[in-house]
């Protein structure tokens, strides 16, 4: 059963989210918040697998929030998905790096929003490729300026390789199609490649690349 907290300030979303979500076997919502604050104190109080936390909210926003459970190692099991009214809201790529496993849209279809919770709650982001590729284009153009990461010198130059692919939009299929290597080993290095990083998802690969300047904003794969 995938435990889920569930964070929105209107009360009709919750609910409506709440309905959703409790149409089937595997899924359960075991608390609720109309802030951020309690969306923090419920999850270290329920751990859930999956917190969803709408982006917006009273005295501590969702960014804040994903930031507290991000660093609280009680909650490392806990995956933060954040919730938006807008596909290119300004709060995403602050969101991820805040530590979100990725974002949904509040509009999205209910077959979608299961499906997103089930893969949240497996450890994998919430950014398809084509997901990570706008979130490139419009907020990671014109990111922090670049600052010597000592990270870089943990991966090896296929690990480097793979980290920069992924951050280009690439899903591991396409990762393997590209460098012509097995599906199984461009997991591997991706896996690999979170661990040395400390990375929680591709997510964060993600945010790690153009922070450190692995990849420059503009460049094509």
């Amino acid at each position: 059963m995938i435990r889920v907290l569930l964070a929105d300030d209107q009360p009709l979303i919750r609910a409506g989210f709440k309905a959703l979500l409790e149409l089937t076997d595997d899924i359960t919502v075991v608390g609720e918040a109309g802030d951020g604050a309690q969306a923090v104190e419920l999850a270290r109080r329920l751990l859930p697998d999956v917190a969803l936390l709408d982006v917006r909210m009273p005295l501590m926003d969702g960014i804040q929030a994903t930031r507290r459970i991000g660093a609280s190692r009680d909650l490392d099991a806990v995956r933060v998905v954040i919730l938006t009214n807008y596909a290119l809201d300004e709060y995403v790529f602050a969101a991820l790096r805040a530590g979100a496993s990725g974002f949904l849209l509040k509009d999205i279809e209910p077959g979608d929003l299961l499906q997103s919770v089930r893969v949240a709650a497996r450890g994998d982001a919430l950014l398809s490729p084509l997901v990570t590729r706008r979130l490139i284009e419009e907020y990671v153009s014109t990111p922090p300026r670049p600052v010597a990461s000592p990270g870089l010198d943990l991966l090896t130059a296929r690990e480097q390789e793979i980290v920069t692919l992924v951050a280009k939009g690439m899903s591991n299929d396409e990762i393997a199609a590209h460098l012509v290597i097995s599906g199984a080993t461009a997991k591997t290095h991706v896996s690999r490649s979170m661990i040395k990083l400390g990375a929680r998802d591709r997510a964060q690969l993600v945010v790690f690349a153009y922070e450190s300047g692995l990849v420059v904003p503009g460049t094509s794969a």
